[in-house]
């Protein structure tokens, strides 16, 4: 039970860190085959370009319809990654600590 309970906590954290992940993959692929759409989060309209600003533009982008309408089957994959990947990894947090409740 307790290689369970670990393999548990261990799926939780490479869940979470796959969909952090998934976000700098998705950027590279934008980068690299949509370099004007990836203009567009990477430079603001207004003031000074950050790493912030960039990452929370990101998160927009993540969120909004406009990189499923790239019709691009990688990223649109990536994309499902980052969605999914933290649900799961709760997931199995949760699993691992109903195991602890229920068993000690």
């Amino acid at each position: 039970m307790i290689i369970l309970y670990l393999a548990l906590l261990l799926a939780g954290i490479g869940l979470f860190v796959l969909s952090y992940l998934a976000q700098f993959r998705i950027a590279a692929l934008m980068r690299s085959r949509y370099p004007q759409h990836w203009k567009i989060i990477a430079e603001p309209e207004h003031g000074k370009a950050s790493a912030f600003r960039t990452w929370v533009r990101m998160q927009h982008a993540l969120r909004s319809p406009a990189l499923a309408a790239l019709d691009d089957a990688s990223i649109n994959g990536w994309q499902r990654i980052w969605r999914y990947s933290p649900w799961l990894g709760w997931l199995c947090w949760l699993a691992a600590l109903a195991m602890r409740l229920l068993l000690h």
